[in-house]
């Protein structure tokens, strides 16, 4: 019989997994696992339980949103690689972009018995400065609307929380002009908004094309969103970002790449998987190959 960690966020997504939870702990002992329940007490409490108690634990299972997974994840990267179990993820948050990668069943239970008896398969990380993340770095334009939002806000108002707290933020849009440097040159000039991902979704809205993202080849990618010149140029651009068609000719560049250095001569507010990243005034952002593993859905 398996051991099996189970870290969640009681609060996460308007509590659902409450409500679920008796569902949830009968699928992980139908898998053969014997469950500890780790229920989360607030902001860093996961990245602790992950570095303190996983290397007990032959799996570990999480239920949360993106910042949930984010912790638990910079907790495993604390530890020695041999000490990382694998991780099977319950997506129970607002957005829960990562799940979007995962091909995960939509029901709970079901989600369950996968994170205790799927195959778990080796993803790569990214890095900025010292800090990780497992799914986007960004700046400009909004990324602080999801370290920004309350708990209390996102669960009353679910997905609309972040769209109204961006609208509140719109008069408030600034550019940064910077240089950016990846593994096929250098990119220069005001941007109104970037990220370094390695994921399908970014805010439910943007992304690369799922046929451009693998989880595991040792790239990153990265979106970035010229400052628009004129309507006309903001309505190509949105357009641009809608249908997932990045050309420099919109002001909306897509590209992939190992690393990143980003430098500006004023220092950048970053967001690591909706989680406040620091600000910098530069970044050095790289891939980290295949330090953990997650279990994925059949198709992936």
């Amino acid at each position: 019989m398996e051991k099996l960690l189970f870290i969640y966020n009681p609060h996460a997504g308007k509590g659902r997994v409450r409500s679920k939870l008796a569902g949830v702990l009968n699928a992980f002992t139908r898998a053969g696992c014997l469950t500890t329940v780790y229920p989360t007490q607030g902001p860093g409490d996961a990245v602790k339980a992950a570095k303190e108690l996983a290397p007990q634990y032959d799996r570990l299972a999480v239920c949360g949103g993106d910042g949930t997974l984010h912790e638990v994840v910079s907790g495993l990267m604390e530890l020695p690689e041999s000490a990382r179990p694998p991780i099977g993820y319950i997506p129970a948050g607002t957005t829960n972009d990562y799940a979007r990668n995962l091909n995960l069943p939509r029901e709970m239970e079901a989600m369950a018995g996968l994170a205790a008896s799927g195959e778990p398969r080796p993803v790569d990380l990214g890095r900025l400065g010292e800090r990780h993340f497992i799914y986007v770095a960004a700046f400009g334009a909004f990324t602080d609307v999801a370290y920004n939002t309350s708990q209390e806000f996102k669960n009353m108002f679910g997905h609309l929380a972040y769209v109204l707290k961006g609208v509140a933020e719109l008069s408030s849009l600034k550019g940064y002009g910077l240089q950016l440097e990846h593994d096929g040159g250098v990119i220069e000039g005001d941007f109104l908004y970037g990220m370094v991902s390695n994921t399908i979704s970014v805010g439910g809205v943007i992304g690369l094309p799922r046929e451009e993202v693998a989880l595991d080849d040792g790239l990153l990618e990265a979106v970035l969103v010229r400052v628009p010149r004129s309507v006309a140029q903001m309505n190509a651009m949105i357009r641009s970002l809608a249908r997932q068609e990045y050309n420099e000719e919109t002001g909306v560049i897509g590209l992939h790449s190992s690393r990143f250095r980003i430098t500006c001569q004023e220092p950048i507010p970053f967001t690591l998987d909706g989680e406040f990243g620091g600000e910098h005034t530069q970044a050095d952002i790289a891939a980290v190959e295949r330090p953990i593993r997650i279990v994925r859905g059949n198709g992936e």
